[in-house]
């Protein structure tokens, strides 16, 4: 389960507040609790997985405060420069230790100041998923989630690149599966939501490409 399901399945905008988490499980148990749907199996899977949703939620919520919390704290905490260590003689020379510290692995998602933690937290998150619906070629969902953080974040412009670039991977699916007029639909899409992005374009040319070569070999 993701955040974008979860916060599907209690009715919410993607990004709701804890309150507003809080409040939609309650009016959804009243609606759906066994004893209220007695030998209503449609009922009780339902209200398992809305249950299962709100606790998945309230634990990313109370990471992200954990996070926040946590980064006031080392902010205001003073760094140490003193060290223990034993006296020195005569008999021993003085050795220094350098130690590299480890090199953090790279994040390909921008740190946008404009976000708000909780936001930042959304966007990180949904674009592992988006990576992963890539790799199973789950493209339709994929719109689906790139265009809800898109309303959420309508003017974070990593967010329109990732839309864009969306639409361009459906239409190049559509192209292989000779749906040739739904993927011209998606690959104007492309263009229209990212007109800036040369990468993009070269690559919507190609699929252009392809796709006349597809129609005309059909014919």
């Amino acid at each position: 389960m993701n955040i974008a399901d979860s916060y599907r399945l209690l009715g919410l905008r993607t990004g709701a507040s804890y309150e507003e988490i809080k409040a939609a499980y309650r009016r959804l148990v009243r609606q759906l609790h066994p004893d209220v749907n007695p030998n209503n199996e449609r009922a009780k899977e339902r209200f398992i997985r809305v249950t299962e949703a709100y606790r998945f939620l309230l634990t990313v919520v109370n990471q992200v405060e954990a996070n926040r919390a946590e980064q006031v704290t080392v902010s205001d905490e003073a760094v140490p420069n003193a060290t223990h260590s034993k006296p020195k003689t005569h008999s021993e020379p003085e050795v220094t230790v350098t130690r590299k510290p480890p090199t953090p692995k790279p994040n390909p998602v921008q740190q946008n100041p404009n976000l708000s933690f909780t936001d930042q937290y959304l966007k990180q998150s949904s674009y592992e998923q988006l990576q992963q619906l890539f790799k199973t070629k789950r493209f339709p969902r994929a719109i689906a989630l790139v265009e809800g953080l898109a309303q959420r974040l309508p003017d974070d412009l990593e967010v329109r690149q990732w839309q864009a670039i969306t639409y361009q991977r459906w239409g190049h699916d559509l192209i292989q599966a000779q749906q040739f007029e739904k993927a011209r639909v998606y690959l104007k899409k492309a263009l229209r939501t990212d007109p800036h992005n040369r990468s993009l374009w070269a690559e919507v040319e190609r699929d252009f490409r392809r796709l006349e070569q597809g129609i005309y070999h059909r014919r």
